[in-house]
């Protein structure tokens, strides 16, 4: 269940998003990891080649955005986005 309505504005171009989830990447707590995460995988849906570009500069640079990145991409993965697979198995 949604917690409240989708920003249409921000699903037509999430640019302005970006800045923000950048700056909070490796923030210390969980619950504001999972929210950048959770961004991530519902701006999948819409932009996927925008978060695939966004893992692949992510991963392996920390621990915490290594975890953002697998969570965020989920839904990329269980559709078998071959991009985002290939980050993983390096």
């Amino acid at each position: 269940m949604p917690w409240g309505q989708a920003l249409v504005s921000f699903k037509k171009d999430p640019s302005p998003v970006l800045p923000i989830l950048e700056q909070l990447k490796t923030d210390p707590s969980p619950y504001v990891r999972k929210s950048v995460a959770n961004n991530l995988n519902d701006t999948s849906k819409t932009h996927p080649d925008l978060v695939t570009k966004l893992a692949q500069d992510w991963y392996g640079r920390h621990e915490h955005t290594d975890w953002i990145v697998k969570h965020g991409c989920r839904t990329l993965l269980k559709k078998g986005n071959r991009d985002v697979l290939a980050i993983f198995v390096r």
